[in-house]
């Protein structure tokens, strides 16, 4: 029996023996790093940021939280100047870039990141990077958005465009796809 034949499509390779995921070519600009939860007896401890992980070199402005219902995403969001840091605090959330810099060299490119609370990761989205988000949980998800310049009220750093939107070669998907 040729499984490829009956229409099966074999999963490929996404995690290292090491239980590391495969990397995926970051979009220029973008960075991460993987954060480890330190259990204590009481519960558990989880650095969000420290300067000395040189994610970047700009400043911490402000600091504010997002929740997502279940199955929910996103419009595409895009800042001008402001540099994006977000860190999953609770549940599981898809965090998915696109690159619409012509000049770039990554230009084009899309990056999709699987975050949880229980592998956390801080994923640094510097300005002019389409982003959006959708909770991939059964519950309510929360992040931290870890702004170097905070929002301005009168004149928002905030452009959008649908889920939908035909410039962005991704559509989030309404039902979950699950794996075993």
């Amino acid at each position: 029996m040729n499984l490829k034949e009956l229409g099966f499509i074999k999963d490929t390779m996404s995690i290292t023996t090491d239980w590391n995921p495969v990397n995926q070519t970051l979009i220029d600009g973008v960075k991460t790093k993987e954060i480890k939860n330190v259990i204590k007896t009481n519960g558990s401890l989880t650095e969000i940021w420290r300067s000395s992980w040189q994610i970047d070199s700009l400043p911490v402005d402000q600091i504010f939280q997002v929740s997502i219902n279940p199955g929910e995403y996103s419009d595409w969001h895009i800042h001008e100047f402001t540099t994006d840091r977000i860190f999953v605090n609770s549940g599981s959330i898809k965090v998915v870039l696109y690159d619409p810099r012509e000049n770039s060299s990554t230009y084009g490119m899309i990056n999709e990141f699987n975050v949880s609370y229980k592998r956390p990761m801080l994923i640094s989205i510097p300005p002019k990077i389409c982003h959006a988000i959708q909770n991939i949980s059964d519950s309510v998800s929360t992040l931290l958005n870890i702004v170097d310049i905070a929002y301005n009220y009168e004149d928002p750093d905030h452009w959008r465009l649908p889920s939908n939107s035909v410039l962005i070669p991704y559509k989030f998907k309404s039902e979950r796809n699950s794996k075993l």
